[in-house]
């Protein structure tokens, strides 16, 4: 008798650990139900008429800096129809203040969100966890506090923000979500990403802080997440793996990109030129945990062994044996921070035009939108109708500090098609070049000039 209790006792614990195992499992879940893109309004449209005027009206730069923009403003893979921010385009870039600077982040911040709401059928009484990643600006009460006061949320929803991460920002709060699923079982999360661009518009001369002015552009996304089974069937996509890499404890990693002031006391980010080596370290070191979870093992066996065999012979010569990331990956989600880092990471990746596609007309429609640039990335390729059941994508992000952080996704339906922000110019993309040739022609006067006279008279003759 006491054995047979025993026994059934045996059992039913055992049936208690699978039970609650599975139940585990399934809170583990992480769907993406809907997201959205800011588009901001044509008249916040920085053309080259207008980039020039801004340009000219900044009384701190010279000969040397004109040439500098010209030949970068060219080459940066940013087109006609980018956006900047309200006081640029007013000309009040010298003055800006906290109203203009928050007004900009409503604009954004409720503009994706009133749409993701609408869209999805979910009531912003329903979130359960609700982050931002807005790090240049700080309000009192907390941009939290805004978003929940507008949209009248439950008094016990649970808020993070998460300031300071830059252009990963949005990955990193994914990951956080994932990780705060497997605790809060059958909720709703909210991401919101974007950057204040009003009150960190470098108005210096310094060539390593100019350079985000050319790169960095109005935009932001806010981001629908569910570990809910009941709505796996509605989801677009499924979190299948998110690694994080921080760099931050070495000094040339930590310095590669920093918000410092000039000599002259302005404020602006400076890229440092030890930033290449240091997201090239950061991307090498995410891969080493990411791949092997990832990528077949019949891909890991032939990388294996023709590694082994590369280093036993020509004494280490000639092309170095790489691994072949279209193996487990259909798409990719490169951050579109600008040519430069794009065409970097398409020659360690192996990836060719076609994959690079999304990120290149990304950077030359939206620009640099910090940590929302990769769901614009995303938007090209579901209004190009590229992503299929079952396709698996790739997220790369990078970030000050410095970061890199990447997350592998898997579409859960044929159905992604909507156009989203590129609604009034798909058919136009992809473009034959992302040479911005229009700036070059209208300004190329500048590379001709070499006395500062001779340019003033220039500029003047522009002015008026």
């Amino acid at each position: 008798m006491y054995l047979f209790m025993a026994i059934s006792l045996l059992f039913l614990c055992f049936i208690f650990f699978i039970y609650k195992s599975h139940l585990q499992k399934r809170n583990q879940n992480c769907y993406l139900l809907g997201y959205e893109c800011y588009k901001a309004p044509d008249d916040l449209k920085l053309d080259t008429e207008t980039c020039g005027k801004l340009i000219l009206r900044n009384k701190n730069l010279g000969s040397d800096q004109y040439k500098f923009l010209l030949r970068t403003m060219v080459n940066a893979g940013i087109g006609e129809e980018t956006y900047g921010p309200r006081n640029v385009i007013d000309g009040t870039e010298e003055t800006p203040n906290l109203s203009d600077s928050l007004s900009e982040v409503d604009d954004i911040v409720f503009g994706t969100l009133d749409k993701l709401f609408d869209n999805n059928g979910v009531s912003p009484s329903e979130i359960d966890i609700l982050v931002i990643t807005i790090s240049m600006i700080t309000s009192v009460p907390s941009l939290l506090a805004r978003v929940i006061n507008r949209y009248k949320m439950r008094d016990d929803v649970k808020v993070f923000n998460l300031s300071g991460m830059g252009c990963s920002a949005s990955v990193i709060a994914v990951d956080l979500v994932h990780h705060l699923f497997k605790t809060y079982m059958n909720s709703f999360a909210v991401i919101v990403s974007s950057e204040s661009l009003i009150p960190n518009w470098y108005r210096g001369n310094e060539r390593s802080m100019m350079l985000p002015n050319i790169l960095f552009r109005l935009g932001g996304c806010s981001l629908l997440l569910t570990n809910k089974s009941s709505m796996k069937h509605k989801s677009l996509m499924k979190l299948k793996l998110s690694v994080r890499f921080h760099g931050g404890a070495s000094d040339e990693a930590y310095q590669s990109c920093t918000r410092v002031e000039d000599s002259q006391g302005y404020c602006g980010f400076s890229l440092s030129k030890s930033l290449p080596q240091a997201a090239a370290k950061a991307v090498t070191m995410n891969f080493r945990v990411l791949l092997p979870k990832t990528l077949p093992l019949r891909e890991l066996v032939r990388y294996a062994t023709v590694s082994f065999l590369h280093s036993k012979t020509n004494n280490n010569k000639g092309k170095t044996p790489s691994l072949n990331m279209k193996s487990g990956f259909q798409h990719f989600c490169i951050h579109p921070g600008g040519r430069a880092v794009i065409d970097a990471m398409g020659r360690s990746l192996g990836l060719n035009e076609y994959d690079l596609e999304p990120t290149r007309m990304a950077l030359h429609r939206f620009g640099n939108t910090s940590a929302a640039g990769i769901w614009y990335v995303l938007s090209y390729m579901e209004a190009k109708k590229r992503l299929k059941k079952g396709d698996r994508i790739l997220m790369i992000s990078l970030g000050a500090g410095f970061k890199c952080n990447n997350c592998v996704w898997e579409i859960m339906k044929d159905a992604m098609d909507d156009v989203n922000v590129w609604k009034d110019c798909i058919s136009r993309y992809p473009v034959k070049s992302t040479a911005n040739t229009s700036f070059l022609e209208k300004y190329s006067w500048v590379n001709e000039l070499e006395l500062q006279p001779e340019l003033n008279k220039k500029i003047d003759k522009i002015k008026n």
